[in-house]
């Protein structure tokens, strides 16, 4: 078995580990990877980390890999640090910045991305308010 057999492997074993709430497994399987720059292992790693599923919440680590995934155009990722900037958790709150990872994950088809954008533009948090922009996200989302 070579070595991206070996990390594939790896990778699903700790998503299976993951879905079945044994954090501490996945949490073994999956931080080498996510030092390694997997993306999907990163956003697993900084989902635990954020909530503290093995042990106390590490929201500088939870922060640094869920914008590592995000960067790497992870969609689950991308929405996710929009919401850490949305609400402020693991970071300083920044609407532009949240209107930005929303927008790349919306870009991606993540309903969650369009309804928290049309929020925003309807707000005006982050960006100038456009109720018709809010209304044609909501629309791309399905409502």
């Amino acid at each position: 078995m070579n070595q991206q057999e070996d990390e594939e492997m790896q990778l699903g074993s700790g998503i299976a580990a993951f879905e079945g709430k044994h954090f501490g497994t996945a949490m073994q399987l999956l931080s080498p990877l996510a030092e390694n720059g997997n993306p999907e292992a990163q956003y697993r790693v900084s989902i635990m980390s954020q909530n503290g599923l093995i042990g106390s919440p590490n929201e500088p680590q939870a922060f640094r890999y869920m914008r590592a995934a995000a960067e790497q155009g992870h969609a689950l990722a991308q929405h996710g640090l929009g919401f850490m900037y949305m609400e402020g958790e693991c970071t300083e709150q920044n609407a532009e910045e949240a209107v930005h990872w929303f927008t790349r994950a919306a870009e991606q088809g993540m309903v969650g991305s369009l309804t928290a954008l049309a929020m925003m533009y309807q707000e005006g948090r982050g960006v100038e308010q456009d109720e018709a922009k809010a209304q044609s996200l909501l629309r791309q989302a399905g409502f």
